[in-house]
């Protein structure tokens, strides 16, 4: 079996862990660590402006010296045996040299320019400081290594002389974009829209030119805005910095760029990563589902799964590891960060990006809203949410397709662009794209739509626009799959209000599309008619409609095809609403076998909410269906087992329920029976009644 490696964590921008040699080494390997170190910095592209857009003049020097520098070394690497007395020197050039290394790594890092360009102060002072070290490296050096010949000498001079007078700081240009850059600040905080040939001059200078460059930008500071949400910094000047500086290009993506150039991007993200020879390609994939863990958490264990994946299965309520059965002495969840790192690593090797987060960080890509809003930033959001709800009521399709996207991305993870979108009226018209004919618009509009009902405002717009019967027609009709399980995501949010459930049910479309979904939808658009239908089920005029519409045939089906499945749970939840209706649970009985599969997954579910479900629904299938039912469940094999399970080891709620439906099925029997004869056993003889008193 191979050896694994840990995988470093990701150096954070503008930090310098460098590595002091350790204080046993002899010259020689020190030595030729520090001309391969050298000679990486030395082979830097300084010259090339779009390699290094910010601190140019800096970078140049810092290259320059250490070219001379390599020189130097090659010239004792050739001519000497080095005293032991050169080690404390070399290694200051060696430390020195590596932090030199890490700020010319930074300054060009691709998507980080507007921060190191805010920055380029702090970084012109540490770069100045590690070029100072290495001049007073080069004067303690030995004299003997300095004469090893003529060349060694004068470089060695050159070296120190080059770096003492070296003059590093922030170029004339630098200066002027970062004063440009807080003057448009100051315009946001007025409400003002810039020119916006001020602001091209300094995404110019930054080398940022296209929509994806942008995001780009957007996507490394949202990052910055995580690692200090990790540290428990969320309301440093730093993180109101971040959010404004965030808040600066959003504006610029939407407001500057006509169009998103994504197909480099997405034939780049087309291309299958593949796993390093040193791991097994299991040991990254999800124990539950089989899939990439992009966010790997290890539970109490040992076993690591994908997050997502375990906090449902936690919220199902299991409280036993999948791989292992051992029950699980805490529900913490600790992140796995050297598998997370080695698919980080996997992916990036391939030129593949992180999939979105779900549930690793909660600011998303635009900030959340626990993330302290500076004035500016307020102002700056504000224009570039007007921009894009005008471009709904006035754009080309195009200009459309760019704002619906803009608008999906903004709503999605940020409350507070849900807030400014709501207050901009913009669901209506997102209401008006829904019929336009073209899919990508259509599709945005939808998942925009969605984002903003989770706005109590935006639920109340979308329903006094009357936009219940626009969403109901995506769910029967829309472009994509993808579109019409939104919309129907849409409508479970609506359905949070009883009074807006029995407005949805009042269309006649609208519960016969959920449950065509159920029957043959994917498993996500299944999933989602199923919550939305349990939703529309708090209104009592729903119940008859839902059964007329077929949904307990559809749900008995699925029932029967996803046993195991995390579909099984959802199907017997929206069955027990069902049945407290008595219509509804007439509706269960005929189904024939329905009721034992019920039983059997009250036998074999592992999910805590899933059998407290089922209990429900077999004592309203009692309740509505007579003396026949009980008798009926009396007589299923393995039925009382499972109830005095539920009785020891479930919740007080549970275990309430069993006793009743225990002692329901104990009276049927008693009543029923001659005085003279004793009570038959209702599972053939393998499980004996008790009685159990309340």
């Amino acid at each position: 079996m191979l050896p694994t490696r840990s995988q470093p964590k990701r150096r954070r921008l503008l930090a310098l862990p460098a590595v002091c040699p350790c204080e046993g080494i002899a010259p020689e390997p020190l030595l030729a660590s520090l001309v391969s170190l050298a000679a990486d910095v030395a082979g830097r592209r300084a010259g090339d402006a779009s390699a290094f857009p910010v601190l140019r003049r800096a970078a140049r020097q810092a290259v320059r010296i250490a070219g001379l520098l390599l020189a130097f070394l090659e010239e004792v690497q050739d001519a000497a045996t080095l005293p032991y007395s050169a080690v404390l020197g070399l290694t200051e050039l060696h430390v020195a040299m590596q932090k030199t290394r890490f700020l010319l790594t930074d300054c060009a890092r691709r998507g980080a320019r507007l921060w190191v360009l805010v920055n380029a102060g702090h970084i012109a002072s540490e770069l100045r400081l590690c070029l100072g070290a290495v001049a007073a490296a080069m004067d303690v050096l030995p004299r003997s290594i300095l004469d090893v010949s003529v060349e060694s000498g004068e470089l060695g001079r050159l070296v120190s002389e080059q770096a003492w007078r070296a003059v590093v700081r922030p170029d004339a240009g630098d200066r002027l974009a970062v004063r440009s850059v807080r003057s448009i600040m100051d315009q946001f905080k007025k409400g003002v829209a810039p020119e916006a040939e001020d602001v091209m001059r300094v995404l110019r200078r930054i080398g940022v030119r296209t929509w994806s460059e942008c995001s780009e930008e957007i996507g490394f500071l949202d990052g910055e805005l995580s690692v200090r949400f990790d540290a428990g910094d969320e309301s440093s000047s730093e993180v109101v910095l971040i959010n404004s500086l965030m808040a600066f290009l959003i504006y610029c993506r939407v407001v500057l760029f006509d169009h998103i150039d994504s197909k480099q991007a997405d034939a780049t993200a087309a291309r299958p990563a593949t796993c390093p020879d040193w791991i097994r390609p299991e040991a990254l994939q999800c124990p539950i589902t089989l899939e990439l863990m992009t966010d790997p958490v290890t539970v109490s264990t040992g076993q690591t799964y994908d997050r997502a994946s375990i906090g449902r299965w936690m919220k199902a309520g299991c409280r036993t590891c999948p791989v292992t059965g051992e029950r699980l002495r805490t529900t913490d969840l600790v992140p796995n960060a050297a598998l997370c790192g080695i698919v980080e690593a996997m992916l990036l090797s391939n030129g593949v990006s992180l999939p979105e987060p779900s549930s690793r960080h909660h600011h998303g890509d635009v900030g959340g809203s626990a993330v302290p809003f500076s004035t500016s930033a307020a102002g700056a959001a504000r224009l570039a949410v007007a921009h894009i709800v005008a471009q709904f009521s006035t754009g080309s399709t195009e200009e459309r397709r760019k704002a619906t996207c803009e608008a999906r991305k903004l709503s999605k993870h940020s409350l507070f662009y849900r807030d400014r979108f709501v207050e901009a009226n913009a669901v209506p018209w997102l209401l008006c794209l829904l019929s336009i004919m073209d899919a990508s618009v259509q599709d945005n509009a939808v998942a925009a739509l969605l984002s903003l009902t989770k706005h109590p405002g935006g639920r109340a717009a979308l329903v006094e626009a009357g936009g219940i019967g626009l969403v109901v027609d995506v769910v029967n009709v829309g472009a994509k799959a993808e579109a019409q399980q939104n919309a129907v995501a849409i409508l479970f949010y609506l359905s949070s209000n009883p009074e807006y459930a029995e407005e949805i049910g009042r269309f006649p479309e609208a519960i016969p599309a959920l449950v065509r979904l159920i029957r043959e939808g994917a498993h996500r658009g299944r999933k989602n008619a199923m919550v939305s239908l349990y939703g529309l089920l708090q209104s009592p005029s729903n119940h008859a409609k839902a059964v007329a519409a077929g949904a307990v045939a559809a749900l008995a089906g699925l029932l029967s095809s996803d046993r195991d499945g995390d579909l099984a749970c959802d199907t017997v939840s929206v069955l027990a609403r069902i049945t407290e209706q008595p219509a509804g649970a007439l509706a269960v009985l005929s189904v024939p076998g329905l009721v034992a599969r019920l039983v059997d997954f009250l036998a074999a579910s592992a999910s805590r909410s899933g059998r407290d479900h089922c209990l429900g629904l077999l004592v309203l299938l009692c309740r509505h269906g007579g003396e026949k039912v009980v008798a009926l469940l009396g007589g299923m094999r393995g039925l009382m087992g499972s109830l005095h399970s539920l009785v020891a080891d479930g919740s007080p709620t549970t275990s309430k329920k069993a006793r009743s439906l225990i002692n329901v099925i104990h009276r049927h029997y008693e009543l029923s029976r001659p005085s003279s004869l004793p009570a038959p056993a209702p599972d053939a003889g393998r499980d004996r009644v008790v009685r159990v008193v309340l």
